[in-house]
């Protein structure tokens, strides 16, 4: 592994799969990324590595081992490691030393989150590890927000597809087509809207669109 370098495009690498890290790696593989695990502790690694497109036992904190894995070929990289502070540290400002450009790393605290950002995290999270889906669709960048509840049931904001300004929602179709509700629509500085048959999706506007999970997130696949 350590010789085998992958592209960015669809790829996205898991440093710490602990609980909030294997989350965030199964459901970005659900969601048909390839994902690149590491982590330091050798069992950890045996036992993802047939659950993970791919998966190594690394320092995060060393540079080198980073690149000769490839990481600093990828868009985008997750530090899950919150146990200990100081790994966590080195890791995201390894991660931005190499020179990945987005970096998503979980906090166990207010102050650790703020030096994650000081050392270069693009984006701090402070999750339980359920939230590992909802963080990996924001990764993905298919949705600005998604929350799933227990009975198959999602809700997520989501950009409204191209060429959707000044249409009407029923114009659009969406629950026809994609089975889906749209809630409201926004635009950025602007009140949110409830949204109505007859309701005109502005320029910019984000959708806030609710259904069968699956739906959802094939909708927000294709936009």
């Amino acid at each position: 592994m350590a010789d085998e370098k992958l592209p960015q495009g669809g790829h996205v690498a898991v440093i710490g799969l602990g609980r909030f890290g294997s989350a965030v790696a199964e459901s970005l593989i659900d969601l048909g990324y390839e994902v690149l695990g590491i982590d330091s502790d050798p069992r950890i690694v045996q036992d993802w590595s047939d659950r993970l497109t791919h998966v190594a036992q690394a320092d995060s904190t060393d540079e080198e081992a980073l690149r000769q894995l490839g990481v600093h070929e990828f868009g985008r990289a997750v530090c899950g490691i919150g146990t200990n502070l100081e790994t966590s540290v080195l890791t995201v400002l390894t991660l931005t030393e190499i020179g990945v450009p987005e970096i998503w790393a979980k906090a166990t605290s207010v102050k650790h989150g703020k030096i994650l950002s000081s050392v270069g995290a693009d984006h701090v999270v402070f999750p339980e590890s359920e939230m590992g889906e909802r963080v990996a669709h924001q990764i993905t960048g298919r949705m600005l927000d998604y929350i799933e509840f227990d009975d198959g049931f999602a809700i997520a904001k989501v950009r409204a597809p191209q060429g959707a300004a000044g249409r009407t929602l029923a114009q659009l179709g969406l629950r026809t087509k994609w089975g889906v509700t749209v809630v409201g629509t926004k635009r950025p500085g602007e009140d949110f809207v409830y949204a109505r048959p007859e309701t005109t999706v502005p320029e910019g506007a984000v959708l806030i669109v609710a259904g069968d999970t699956a739906k959802v997130e094939a909708y927000a696949a294709e936009n």
